[in-house]
C-alpha cells in the first residue's frame, strides 16, 4: 500500500515538473517574440499584454512588428468583444 502510494506521488512529481518546464519555455519564447512584435507600438505595454496573451493560447507570434497575420491563422482570427482584431 504505502509503495504504490509512493510511486503515484513519484509520478505525479515528475509529470508536474514537466509541465512547468513546458510552461517557463512557452513564456519565453513569447517574450522575445512579443518584444520584437511591440518594438515600434505606441503603447507597448498594451502590445505586450495581448501579444502574450495570444502568444500563449496561439503558441505562435507572427514576424515583423506589423502585419504578416497570415504567418498564425490562430493569432490573425482571434477577435475581441467588439469583433475587432485581438492580437496586435
Amino acid at each position: 500500500m504505502k509503495t504504490s502510494l509512493l510511486i503515484l506521488v513519484l509520478v505525479a512529481l515528475v509529470l508536474s515538473s514537466s509541465f512547468i518546464h513546458s510552461t517557463e519555455a512557452v513564456f519565453s519564447y513569447c517574450g522575445s517574440k512579443c518584444e520584437a512584435r511591440c518594438a515600434k507600438a505606441g503603447v507597448q505595454d498594451r502590445c505586450l499584454k495581448y501579444c502574450g496573451i495570444c502568444c500563449a493560447e496561439c503558441k505562435c507570434v507572427p514576424s515583423g512588428t506589423y502585419g504578416n497575420k497570415y504567418e498564425c491563422a490562430c493569432y490573425r482570427d482571434k477577435k475581441n468583444s467588439k469583433g475587432k482584431p485581438k492580437c496586435p
